[in-house]
């Protein structure tokens, strides 16, 4: 059984050298290709894997063509949008994502932003504190739980809104329940997001919703900038000046905001949510062991694909 690491960018020393203790503790071969440049690549060296591990990295209809032995790959992480499913299912190979690996990453990334923004980026210009103010997680899955969790030591008040939870489920994680969508954006100075991209949340996050924000609303988004319905952003940018929008991946319109809004958002370089070194060994790791499981017990737990 063979498994091909393939990562554009690289797991940490310490990740690979766990990944391949697992597959070979499993009597699995194993192989790395690291930095590639381009799919050309990726397409030669999968042609006799029969799992794969990946990150960011597009596993497409194309590379599917190529993987002739390929019956499981796996997405270390919780974002599996660069895994096209329908190909994966056409070409009968199991496609699983690492979820609540990065969670606790992710979650720390939201306050960074936050901190950075109301302390004026640390210039010594006077800001403002997180206690007593409200907190709104819009979806309340692993992140949001990690989140609510952070939220508490800084004294904050939590509410989350997720038509999938129950109302036990976000009290025993120290949130209070919103009965709808509209009701977090209206009680909450602070909405943090965490739901997935598709075709139900994709753009849903917008003006009519933004409007509804107390003064001084910051809202961030550390999950994927297809949510949020970019229009309806620059719209309430438009008419409050007391905005901000963080997020973990500048938006299509960064030009818009860089010319008229200095000051009012953090966009990071590049998506980071899940960089930090226990993330990356956390992902990897728990990757290898579900290839590992799948062949010799046929677990699909994290199965993403029908």
């Amino acid at each position: 059984m063979k498994v091909l690491v393939a990562t554009e960018k690289p797991f940490a020393e310490v990740a690979i050298r766990q990944i391949r203790e697992v597959c070979e503790a499993a009597g699995f071969q194993i192989s790395f290709l690291e930095n590639y440049g381009n799919a050309r690549e990726l397409i030669d060296s999968v042609s006799d894997a029969d799992a794969m591990i990946v990150r960011s990295d597009l596993v497409t209809s194309e590379i599917l063509d190529a993987a002739k032995k390929l019956r499981i790959v796996v997405r270390a992480g919780a974002g599996y949008d660069n895994l096209d499913l329908k190909a994966c299912s056409a070409h009968n190979v199991v496609a699983m994502n690492t979820p609540g690996q990065n969670s606790n990453a992710v979650a720390e990334l939201v306050f960074e932003l936050v901190l950075f923004q109301i302390r004026g980026g640390f210039t010594g210009k006077t800001g403002t504190e997180l206690r007593g103010k409200t907190l709104g997680l819009h979806a309340f899955g692993n992140v949001g739980k990690y989140v609510a969790d952070i939220a508490k030591g800084f004294g904050m008040d939590n509410y989350a809104y997720d038509p999938f939870v129950s109302e036990r489920v976000m009290k025993n994680n120290g949130a209070k329940q919103c009965i709808n969508v509209d009701e977090l954006y209206r009680k909450c100075q602070y909405v943090s997001i965490h739901m997935p991209s598709n075709d139900i949340t994709n753009k849903s996050v917008g003006y009519e919703l933004l409007k509804k924000m107390p003064h001084d609303a910051v809202l961030i988004n550390t999950a994927r900038k297809e949510v949020i319905n970019e229009d309806g952003l620059l719209k309430i940018f438009e008419e409050r000046t007391d905005f901000c929008y963080l997020a973990d991946v500048a938006p299509d319109c960064k030009a818009v905001f860089e010319e008229k809004y200095q000051g009012r958002f953090i966009f990071t370089e590049k998506k980071m949510g899940a960089q930090t070194e226990e993330s990356n060994i956390n992902s990897g790791v728990a990757a290898a062991r579900q290839i590992v499981d799948f062949f010799k017990s046929g677990n699909e737990k994290y199965r993403l694909n029908k």
